[in-house]
């Protein structure tokens, strides 16, 4: 319920969850650690002020935790002094908050929730509404003043964009003096978190508030949850149905008891995955006994705090850039990452999706980037987050040295591209050998005994079981996989070997009668167009297409004679 990055003043609780996902110290000189912990501290503040001083937020809060939390782990690891850091200087404003906004400290795990509702007694649950926070001032039952969070002890005066907000009250049903501090939203309809996500709806309330004017439709858009009132009744369920009765009706519905872990948990995966009427980022948990509000300051207090939703994004280290280069020639970068945990998934690598788009993003050892799940299984970059001040050397394949008839041998750079045609070739799309894969034809090349593609129509099995990790009996299965092969038809033949697919047109043979055709006569074929008929044609005419159809003429498959 903070109208800022959040703050990480206490770091034994706020920082744990995100240490845990921390990289070991890094191998650096000391010249080095400077630089990173300089430029990461430099990204922060640029972050800091774009937020507080024009309203955006550049980058997810998660991802700003836990960029906090490395840089006092790197900080710690080379004894850097910590500079003055307040992240929220920039927000600081001129207008006084008659009672300072308190921050939120947050627990790691659920073990550290139970410790917490174990020294305590009376624990009320809200939801930790994703918006900004703000002070609204009453006078006689009027507003009188609007104050940004700030620096919980001065924020910006937003009297003139408040008095436009149909969520917040401009007179109360009794003429009585009032301040509470709460949360300003942008309304969703049927929101699911666990689904939806934030839908930068904090950073949307953020701009419009840091607008000078505020057009009608806008101000509608903006939601009000009252999560405080300091001077108001001692006992939670008083002051939230006496809010509720002077016009703040969204803290009654959204305030729980709560007395064991298990309500605790219950609540945060009742609001993570039921539709709410706003954004959420977890849940807040408060203690009904509380000082007086004359004693409160702008800290982490006591008697509140935050247990946020699983990590949608995790910030990783990349520690080497791969590239994979497909059967066809497509050269895709995958990224080895320091092993993190997201949603209880460990990830050690991603894909980079393509070659131009790893060239854009300009990835390299050393920099952190943003990964989620996509369809909750599958690791998905999302952006680079930090950039090492090293930029590391990386040894980039040609695009132009690859398609889809270069590697038909594992020669120097072909390794993958090779090992890519062989995985397809016994795969479900090829010939469909049992107990053969990648491992397989890895093990088989590794040890010399394939140099081409068809090189294993000629292994024995006692050839095989002098290989490491062939034993008599593996070999057996494998030869009798291999064997099969033979038997298949045709038309399977073709596809192991890779011809272009033809769509709606069969290719009938035998093989030589397809050889002899040239694009023209592809292209009479009526279901093939230029550019696939270009293909068919330089593919049959190929000279490495051509050995291999000798080597299975030899061999005696099917069509080929």
């Amino acid at each position: 319920m903070l109208a800022h990055f959040p703050l990480l003043l206490g770091l034994c609780l706020g920082s744990a969850c995100l240490l845990a996902n921390a990289t070991t110290c890094p191998d650096w000189p000391a010249e080095r650690a400077t630089a990173e912990i300089e430029a990461l501290q430099q990204q922060i503040q640029r972050w800091d002020e774009r937020y507080h001083r024009q309203g955006q937020s550049p980058v997810a809060d998660e991802l700003y935790d836990q960029s906090r939390a490395r840089l006092s782990t790197w900080r710690s690891c080379f004894n850097a002094h910590a500079k003055a850091d307040n992240p929220l200087l920039t927000a600081r404003g001129t207008l006084a908050h008659p009672t300072p906004h308190t921050g939120l400290d947050k627990l790691s795990d659920g073990q550290a929730v139970n410790d917490w509702l174990a020294s305590r007694q009376q624990v009320w649950v809200q939801p930790k509404v994703d918006g900004v926070a703000v002070t609204l001032v009453y006078q006689q039952g009027r507003l009188a003043q609007a104050i940004s969070r700030g620096d919980g002890i001065l924020g910006q005066d937003w009297t003139a964009q408040a008095r436009k907000l149909s969520a917040v009250p401009q007179q109360l049903p009794q003429a009585i003096d009032l301040l509470v501090q709460g949360e300003l939203y942008w309304r969703l309809t049927d929101h699911v978190q666990a689904t939806a996500g934030s839908r930068s709806a904090r950073s949307n309330v953020a701009g419009l508030m840091a607008r000078k004017t505020l057009q009608p439709e806008e101000a509608e858009g903006i939601g009000l949850f009252v999560w405080d009132w300091p001077r108001g009744p001692v006992e939670l369920p008083a002051r939230a149905a006496a809010l509720a009765a002077l016009g703040f009706g969204d803290t009654q519905p959204f305030s729980q008891p709560v007395e064991t872990f298990a309500d605790a948990e219950h609540w945060r995966e009742h609001w993570y995955r039921t539709p709410l009427p706003f954004a959420t980022d977890g849940i807040v948990l408060r203690q009904q006994q509380r000082p007086p509000a004359a004693r409160w300051q702008a800290r982490s207090p006591y008697w509140a705090i935050a247990w946020k939703y699983p990590f949608a994004q995790a910030l990783a280290e990349v520690r080497k850039v791969h590239f994979k280069i497909g059967r066809t020639g497509r050269i895709t970068p995958v990224l080895e990452l320091a092993p993190f945990t997201l949603d209880d998934r460990q990830i050690r690598r991603v894909s980079v999706s393509s070659l131009e788009r790893w060239q854009r993003l300009d990835i390299r050892p050393g920099d952190h980037v943003a990964i989620s799940l996509a369809g909750l299984t599958i690791p998905r970059l999302d952006s680079v987050v930090l950039r090492s001040t090293e930029r590391a050397q990386v040894l980039v394949p040609r695009a132009e040295d690859f398609h889809p008839l270069s590697c038909w041998q594992p020669t120097p750079g072909c390794e993958s591209q090779f090992l890519a045609r062989l995985t397809w070739l016994s795969g479900k799309q090829g010939l469909a050998l049992a107990q053969v894969g990648p491992g397989t034809w890895e093990k088989l090349v590794k040890a010399g005994r394939i140099k081409g593609l068809l090189d294993w129509l000629t292994l024995d099995a006692q050839e095989l079981a002098t290989i490491d990790g062939f034993g008599e009996r593996n070999s057996a299965r494998l030869m009798e996989s291999l064997q099969r092969a033979r038997q298949q038809p045709f038309a399977r033949w073709l596809k192991a070997l890779g011809v272009p697919p033809t769509g709606a047109a069969r290719l009938v043979g035998p093989w030589p009668l397809l050889a002899q055709r040239n694009t023209a006569q592809w292209l009479a074929e009526g279901a093939i167009g230029p550019g696939r008929a270009a293909q068919l044609s330089a593919f049959f005419r190929d000279p490495h297409v051509l050995a291999l159809s000798e080597q299975l003429r030899a061999a005696g498959i099917d069509g080929f004679q």
